[in-house]
């Protein structure tokens, strides 16, 4: 990746997500943050994937011979049962499929089906271009790859049926990394950035910026510059929001509150 593209392309975000142009400001409402709960979360692990499924946190991690598909503990962090991935592998965002667990690699152009349970690889898939985020509906899996593009695969055999063009105020928003459904809307991190965008997952369009600046503690011991947030999961049954960063020492349970203009 170019480091000065991906440098001007955070600033770009940031600039609409903070309200900096007039249009963005009338037109796309920013959200705030209350934590309401913070639970233990493995500060080794670069957070690549996310999601709670049954009142159980799973969690993709990257980076070469680091990577791995665990099943965790909400309210402990305790890893609970871990796979790895072949070192080769920089692993990237997953996502639930019925009774298995989807992956992505980042630049390999292959992915992975893992049975959810014992998270044991049952078959490959592959596709074309960078894997990075990855969601589900229950319906269709969503794919974000680092570009304005969300790829929409089927379900049962993960080929591609379309893609959806993300854009704020007409402008295309690149930098989509982890993905979450999130009742009826995608939620991505921008890469990069302390921002989550709301997407509207039928014409694309960015509804929502939700700026979690400051959410990571400063007193916290040095991070690298790739250790950004990363990581969002939603618990549907009880309407509970959690999100995480690369290598945080916690994952955070926050309540959205919308900034008055």
């Amino acid at each position: 990746m170019n480091r000065q593209f991906a440098t001007l392309a955070r600033c770009s975000i940031l600039a609409l997500a903070c309200g900096l142009g007039a249009g963005a400001e009338a037109a796309i409402p920013v959200y705030a943050f209350m934590v309401k709960h913070s639970y233990p979360h493995d500060s080794g692990a670069f957070t690549q994937g996310l999601y709670i499924k049954d009142g159980v946190l799973f969690e993709s991690t990257g980076m070469k011979g680091e990577s791995s598909i665990r099943r965790v503990q909400l309210e402990t962090g305790r890893v609970l049962q871990k796979k790895d991935i072949a070192a080769e592998y920089f692993g990237e965002g997953i996502a639930p499929v019925g009774n298995e667990i989807v992956a992505l690699t980042w630049t390999s152009k292959l992915g992975f089906v893992f049975d959810a349970k014992t998270l044991t690889l049952k078959r490959k898939f592959n596709y074309g271009g960078e894997g990075w985020g990855l969601t589900s509906n229950g319906k269709d899996v969503y794919m974000s790859d680092g570009t304005a593009a969300i790829r929409v695969l089927d379900s049962a055999t993960l080929s591609e049926k379309r893609r959806i063009q993300v854009s704020a105020d007409g402008k295309p928003i690149t930098m989509l990394n982890e993905l979450e459904w999130v009742e009826g809307q995608l939620f991505a991190n921008v890469w990069g950035s302390d921002v989550i965008a709301r997407i509207d997952p039928v014409s694309g369009n960015v509804v929502g910026w939700i700026d979690l600046t400051g959410l990571a503690d400063k007193s916290w011991p040095a991070r690298g510059t790739d250790d950004v947030l990363n990581g969002i999961a939603y618990d549907a049954v009880h309407k509970r929001l959690f999100v995480t960063g690369k290598r945080w020492p916690k994952l955070f349970e926050i309540e959205l509150v919308e900034r008055t203009r």
